[in-house]
């Protein structure tokens, strides 16, 4: 196992070592300037360059802005917030985002489960109808029509939690937004743990285990639900992400502070170091899911792990 995950780890650092080369040489490939105020003659434009040190070679700029970076370094904003160091604009808005996406994961792989495994045993039932309907919903309506949905309800009609973020209440604050983020993955992972069910369910892997007198939640538990978690897992891992780094209309509408809006207005002004490091973080978290779930598969199910070793060596 140890060296399963030694040889996960290693092509995890590699591909992004590799994302954020992409990033940077595509970021000097863009047109513009972080710049581009009209005020700035052509001189001071160079004195800038040479001030931040864009007038370097690429490969100079790239190993220099590496090395920085893991001695937490990220530089300063350009444009947005001249001259503050990235980091201190992340310290406040990133944990925002996170945790609203943790509380969105949690809440929308509980009840996505749940619902899925009730849909399962209670096949062909009401019940089942019911997660198929809201399956249904979550998939088709946007996450920002929930969102407003909420807020009118009970942000400006009840007055349950507050309608725009407020910094002073933040858990009150993250409730609406959060369960507005998880309906989509609600819909998601009760559908596909619904149908990864049936099939465990309808197997002969199943039938052997029935013969053998094991009944009831223990079947369920052991068996039926461990062979269905792989393509769950699968399916919840780009999820994930998604939901950790926030989502841009959700935070416009309830006026979070969080990464994605930042990321918009770093794009729109060309805040080279913003988007780099938000790119990054984006690319990370993608990567450091993506890692756990090919760890996950391992445990879950050793077949994997194996034949993945036998295949290196």
């Amino acid at each position: 196992m140890k060296k399963y995950v030694a040889k996960r780890v290693v092509i995890s650092i590699i591909t992004l070592l590799a994302v954020l080369l992409i990033l940077f040489v595509l970021l000097q490939l863009m047109p513009g300037s972080p710049f581009n105020d009209e005020k700035l003659t052509e001189a001071q434009k160079a004195l800038l360059y040479q001030k931040y040190g864009l007038d370097q070679p690429l490969v100079v700029q790239f190993f220099r802005y590496v090395g920085n970076m893991f001695q937490g370094d990220f530089g300063v904003s350009y444009n947005i917030s001249k001259n503050t160091p990235i980091a201190d604009l992340l310290t406040v808005r990133l944990p925002v985002s996170l945790q609203i996406g943790f509380q969105a994961v949690v809440i929308g792989a509980l009840i996505g489960l749940i619902l899925g495994i009730v849909a399962a045993l209670k096949h062909n039932t009401i019940w089942d109808t019911i997660t198929t309907i809201i399956s249904v919903i979550g998939v088709s309506v946007p996450s920002y029509v929930f969102a407003l949905a909420l807020a009118y309800i009970f942000g400006f009609k009840l007055s349950w939690f507050p309608l725009l973020y407020n910094n002073l209440l933040p858990m009150k604050s993250s409730v609406l937004p959060s369960i507005a983020l998880c309906m989509f993955t609600v819909a998601s992972i009760a559908r596909f743990t619904r149908s990864e069910m049936l099939e465990v369910i309808g197997s002969d892997y199943t039938l052997l285990a029935e013969s053998k007198g094991i009944y009831g939640p223990k079947l369920v538990t052991r068996h039926v639900l461990r062979n269905a978690l792989i393509p769950i897992i699968t399916v919840l891992a780009p999820l994930i992400v998604g939901l950790m780094t926030g989502s841009l209309v959700v935070e416009k509408i309830f006026s979070i502070p969080g990464i994605g809006s930042l990321l918009v207005t770093a794009i729109q002004s060309n805040d080279y170091n913003v988007i780099i490091v938000l790119s990054f973080i984006y690319s990370a978290m993608y990567i450091a899911i993506m890692l756990v779930v090919d760890i996950l598969y391992g445990v879950i199910d050793p077949r994997i792990r194996l034949s993945k070793e036998g295949g290196h060596d």
